[in-house]
């Protein structure tokens, strides 16, 4: 029971953390769409500025729970199964993962130079990088589900 609460938790929170990772580069489209407009700017550069805040704590609480639920059976191992025993698939998900962060953080940065009078890349390129963390998170799901190493 703890084991699938704790399980449940991660996902909720993955779920969340991913909802940032495909808005935010969305936000950037529409501010390089925007550039005439300061109003319009300035309240997607609040959208994202919120939004990445957002997904920085929505991440740590998510990694929080993963973590326990790779190495928790250390501490309680009568609770919580090694769900990575003598397995690999782990370390590819956690590399697609931390490629996943490494976007979310680019993103950002994207967002806060341009709220330093920084050029935006061109909407049509921040568009093509929208489709990135989904190809990502597919691997990350299909490592999951049949952990194949």
């Amino acid at each position: 029971m703890t084991y699938l609460l704790i399980k449940s938790l991660h996902l909720l929170f993955v779920i969340a953390w991913m909802a940032t990772v495909f808005y935010l580069p969305r936000i950037l489209v529409n501010m390089a769409e925007a550039a005439g407009e300061p109003a319009v700017l300035a309240r997607l550069q609040l959208m994202g500025r919120r939004l990445y805040k957002f997904g920085h704590n929505v991440f740590g609480i998510a990694f929080l729970f993963g973590l326990i639920l790779w190495q928790g059976w250390r501490l309680w191992p009568e609770t919580l199964p090694n769900v990575a025993a003598g397995t690999h698939w782990i370390d590819a998900k956690l590399t697609l993962v931390g490629v996943l962060l490494v976007y979310f953080v680019w993103a950002g940065r994207v967002l806060k130079r341009s709220e330093k009078g920084g050029a935006l890349p061109s909407s049509r390129a921040l568009r093509w990088l929208n489709e990135l963390p989904v190809l990502l998170l597919l691997g990350v799901i299909w490592l999951v589900l049949a952990k194949p190493f």
